[in-house]
């Protein structure tokens, strides 16, 4: 059975102009967790405060079964952490940098590190201060896997990166999690970035969440259905419809319900299917943020 890696119940979090608000997540291990919100929707905030960073104003969180931020010195040493802000010595060379993290971390596999530099095209004798913004990423990312964490934190690692770049560094992100007793949580606002490497996504708006499941019944739920409507026909109240749009007799209901009985509805209402379309993750998230907020202005 998978181990429970994170858990946070009922979690909170203030600030003057902002609030992360009644959060409830848990994340198996062999799972990986896309975060997906826009800038200001509260994916550092929820981050830092699993890292031990900050601490809630209420709830409980705990990361790989330690309370935190009370013992995130236990938890840390499974946690591998990579965040866009984080900072390297600038006069120092990556090598200074891998050695000091290899003196710090018993679980450091120099093989892997190794493997990790040539993948990354990287060198130990570099200067940081040197180091393009997509190698800078890349170096935090190894210095962050090369110890094997149980627990990945990423706070928007591909900001940035060029495609290459990006590609590299979801690639091993993949691998990593080949081995079902680790975990990542990818935050990011780049939804497919999260669409290629999350098998369950949460999406955050203003510091809610507002929908969390596995990947792939956000994507076969959701679906844009154009209709050609009859005379005197009215669009019909289709299951889990969240958007209806209308030019003359043609009709498009966009729904996160998308079954047998859409088919059936349409049908007993009069109305012809005329084409069923997919949503990218982008546009559902799109769909979900604004359904969700129209609800509360009611």
């Amino acid at each position: 059975m998978s181990a429970r890696v994170i858990q946070l119940e009922g979690v909170e979090k203030a600030y003057r102009f902002f609030r992360l608000a009644d959060v409830h997540l848990s994340l198996e291990a062999g799972q990986v967790m896309g975060l997906v919100g826009a800038n200001g929707a509260g994916k550092s905030t929820m981050i830092r405060l699993l890292m031990g960073m900050l601490t809630a104003d209420r709830g409980e969180i705990r990361v790989l079964g330690h309370a935190m931020p009370a013992e995130q010195a236990l938890a840390k040493r499974h946690i591998g952490f990579v965040a866009e802000d984080m900072g390297l010595y600038g006069q120092a060379t990556l090598g200074w940098h891998m050695q000091l993290v290899r003196g710090l971390r018993d679980s450091w596999d120099q093989g892997y590190a190794e493997h990790l530099l040539r993948h990354f095209n990287l060198h130990t004798d570099q200067p940081v201060r040197g180091l393009s913004h997509g190698e800078r990423v890349k170096a935090l990312l190894l210095l962050a896997l090369a110890p094997r964490p149980r627990l990945l934190l990423l706070d928007e690692p591909t900001t940035g990166l060029d495609p290459v770049a990006r590609h590299e560094v979801l690639a091993e992100l993949m691998d990593v999690v080949r081995d079902e007793r680790r975990a990542i949580l990818f935050s990011s606002h780049h939804t497919q970035d999260v669409e290629q490497i999350s098998d369950v996504i949460t999406f955050l708006d203003r510091g809610r969440i507002v929908e969390s499941r596995d990947k792939e019944s956000f994507l076969d739920g959701w679906r844009r259905v154009s209709l050609d409507l009859p005379p005197g026909v009215g669009v019909p109240a289709l299951p889990g419809a969240v958007a209806v749009s209308t030019s003359g007799r043609a009709a498009v209901v966009t729904t996160r319900e998308y079954s047998r009985a859409v088919e059936e509805a349409c049908a007993h209402a009069g109305a012809t299917i005329r084409d069923v379309q997919r949503l990218t993750l982008e546009e559902i998230f799109v769909a979900t943020v604004t359904s969700q907020r129209e609800e509360q202005q009611r």
